[in-house]
């Protein structure tokens, strides 16, 4: 019998819906054309439904989600809701609850006129973030003193463990191993002005005593952000944490054409895991059909990836590089003159043509 995979799919607000309505078309189409099964189980969760239901996620919706070998998440995020109550509830319920300790975002550039930078080729954009995804500022450790008068305190604490920073970096030197380009991890920090930092250092230099075929490299963030503009082809495979890859990897998404291409895998090796593309739920686009659903596919594309279709997302992959080099799909933007359902039929289009290796 043919492999079949469970899939829960949360499409969430704004253009979520949209955009991830393409990228389930493509998820089908793909599992048609490879020979895999997926079966799909819809979540309602984000803004209106919690307007209706007052219900954010409840523990026996998370207890099935837990059940299923992947998720797709469109976007979370409302005006009309207060900022962080969803997020928190949606996103963050399911990275901590679920110990989706790796953020993994790809850094591809599959057009050269895609890319805001003078003279840089597709050869020079093709390096990986490895973002720790469980702990720093994130882990929500904050509170106020005196809130509201002129003395207010606010504090917000950085937490890092022996365990989070040596699985993260674990991880990122096998990913350079696999990926076998330049076969150099960069690993990012403060170490210098946050001392806590130290800890990324030392755990650094000891797990890559492990890799000897793995050269290191270390830059601070505020050299890495530079450098990234400057001389992106520098870069193979980077380490960082949490509050760091979450800067890092917005301004490494414009320079492979903005974020209408970035996607994002929130992982647990062996466990189910989160696909989603990072641009944000863009409340004043919702409806309206122009928003690109090319960075929902290439999520797909890295969930596929992720659950063993090799194949499937190399078809993915190279349908979408082959529209974007052709300018059959000439930006990644509202601006494309494209729908978004429009972009999601050339995808398919381009899926029987791909070529893949046997």
């Amino acid at each position: 019998m043919p492999k079949s995979y469970k899939i829960a799919v949360i499409a969430g607000d704004g253009i979520g819906p949209e955009v991830v309505r393409e990228g389930v078309r493509v998820l089908e189409r793909i599992a048609a054309i490879e020979g895999f099964g997926v079966g799909l189980t819809r979540f309602p969760f984000g803004a209106e439904h919690y307007l209706k239901t007052k219900e954010i996620m409840p523990d026996s919706a998370f207890e099935e989600i837990r059940g299923h070998d992947a998720i797709l998440l469109g976007a979370i995020g409302d005006p009309r809701i207060q900022v962080g109550l969803l997020e928190f509830g949606i996103i963050a319920r399911m990275r901590f609850g679920l110990d989706l300790y790796v953020n993994l975002r790809p850094v591809k550039l599959y057009a050269e006129h895609l890319c805001p930078l003078k003279d840089k080729r597709p050869e020079d954009v093709d390096f990986a973030v490895v973002r720790e995804n469980t702990e720093d500022a994130y882990a929500g450790m904050y509170g106020y003193f005196k809130k509201g008068t002129p003395d207010e305190i606010a504090t917000q604490e950085i937490l890092f463990t022996r365990k989070g920073v040596e699985r993260i970096i674990r991880f990122a030197f096998e990913l350079a191993r696999r990926r076998g380009r330049g076969k150099k991890l960069t690993l990012v920090d403060k170490a210098n002005a946050v001392r806590a930092m130290d800890l990324w250092t030392r755990t650094f230099e000891e797990v890559g005593r492990e890799y000897p075929d793995i050269a290191r490299d270390h830059a601070y963030i505020d050299a890495a952000t530079m450098w990234c503009v400057k001389n992106p082809e520098w870069f193979d495979t980077v380490v960082t944490s949490n509050m760091f890859g979450d800067i890092l990897t917005d301004l490494a998404a414009m320079i492979q054409g903005g974020l209408g291409v970035a996607a994002s895998g929130n992982l647990h090796p062996g466990r189910v895991s989160l696909f989603e593309p990072i641009h944000g739920s863009a409340p004043k686009y919702a409806g309206k059909n122009v928003a690109s659903p090319i960075a929902t596919v290439m999520a797909v594309q890295m969930m596929l990836d992720y659950l063993g279709e090799k194949r499937a997302a190399q078809r993915i992959e190279e349908a979408v590089a082959g529209l974007l080099r052709t300018k059959r799909i000439p930006s990644l933007g509202s601006d494309s003159g494209l729908g978004t359902g429009a972009v999601g039929d050339l995808v398919l289009g381009e899926l029987e043509r791909a070529k893949v290796p046997a």
